[in-house]
């Protein structure tokens, strides 16, 4: 795959080696075996972060966080702050301040994907998140994911893709040369989305033809008959996720005061004490047992899934925004003015 190496671009080269350490070897033994049994996929849809472009680093980029946006104009809202924040903590150069206050005011006005201060690019970067399924069961956690036993409701999930650099042609090991082999043609196809986003997922195909596999996260789901709903957020960890999924069964309901003019309370806000009991009881019993994937309490199947994110790598590096993904609402100025020097006006 790599034979023409030398010729080939790195948004197109997919760089396989074999790794001779045990750890390797078992993790590799734990992916072929998963993909055997998990070979087809469910997309879900899109997820956006940050990436920047150091001067050193081209053609790479690295990733400034989670991509967990759930629309591009979060993302930028994301990079506005940074670079705010930046101009304010990281500089007394009056002129890198201007460079960055210059990025943040085009971020208050325009929904752009890239903009540039002090020599780095920086750009609101796209990935598709997905699971895979078989015999119509999500994929849960591989014995080799990184994981750890904790069940303090504190305990802190650490952030794997940060960092994380962004390098189509960096060696991999077999399992995932032929997983990114497998997801170059990935698009969207399904009905469900609108002809637009189709569109647009084939157009990719050509635009950014590479991929490359972001950290794996993990989230919880609750199974419905035909279909799956999520009840968490992404976690780095498998047990971050069952921590979640604690919380989400016991974290206390605000009751509030019986009022004789108040209206009656939607049925989705009012707490069944017996109800709130038995998720109590079974949340209890769930964190007795060490890396439990599933949880069924009152007929509610609660399974923690492995969830993937793929990339689509151009001659430029990653994928940004496209035409069909959709914003709730648009660009504006979050921070106060600031000017060079670094003074700060407030209240306007």
């Amino acid at each position: 795959m790599d034979a023409h190496r030398e010729g080939s671009p790195d948004h197109l080269t997919i760089n396989i080696t074999r790794r001779e350490d045990p750890v390797s070897e078992v993790t590799e033994a734990d992916a072929s075996a998963s993909v055997r049994r998990y070979p087809n996929i469910v997309v879900r849809g899109p997820l956006f972060g940050l990436a920047e472009q150091r001067r050193g680093d081209r053609p790479r980029w690295r990733l400034l966080g989670e991509l967990d946006c759930g629309f591009p104009q979060m993302a930028r809202d994301e990079l506005n702050s940074l670079l705010w924040f930046r101009a304010r903590d990281d500089t007394g150069d009056p002129v890198v301040r201007r460079s960055l206050l210059d990025a943040v005011a085009r971020l208050e006005v325009e929904a752009t994907d890239e903009v540039s201060a002090d020599g780095v690019r920086y750009r609101v970067v796209r990935a598709d998140e997905f699971a895979r399924i078989g015999d119509g069961r999500l994929e849960p956690p591989r014995a080799t994911d990184p994981d750890e036993d904790s069940w303090d409701p504190d305990a802190p999930d650490p952030c794997r893709t940060e960092g994380f650099v962004v390098d189509h042609a960096a060696a991999v090991g077999l399992t995932e040369g032929i997983d990114r082999a497998g997801l170059l043609g990935l698009s969207y196809t399904a009905a469900r989305f609108p002809e637009d986003v189709r569109a647009d997922s084939r157009r990719a195909l050509t635009t950014h033809p590479g991929v490359v596999l972001l950290p794996t996260t993990f989230r919880v789901v609750e199974r419905k008959e035909a279909t799956w709903s999520m009840v968490t957020g992404q976690y780095s960890t498998p047990q971050g996720a069952r921590r979640a999924l604690v919380h989400h069964l016991t974290r206390p309901v605000p009751r509030l005061p019986d009022l004789p003019d108040m209206p009656e309370l939607p049925a989705w806000m009012k707490v069944d004490e017996k109800e709130a009991a038995l998720d109590a009881r079974a949340a209890k019993e769930f964190a007795s047992r060490r890396r439990p994937d599933e949880l069924v309490v009152r007929g509610r199947r609660f399974e923690v899934i492995r969830v993937e994110r793929v990339m689509r790598i151009g001659p430029d590096g990653p994928e940004g925004s496209r035409p069909s993904d959709v914003d709730d609402y648009g660009p504006s100025r979050i921070h106060p003015l600031m000017d060079e020097e670094g003074n700060i006006a407030y209240g306007t």
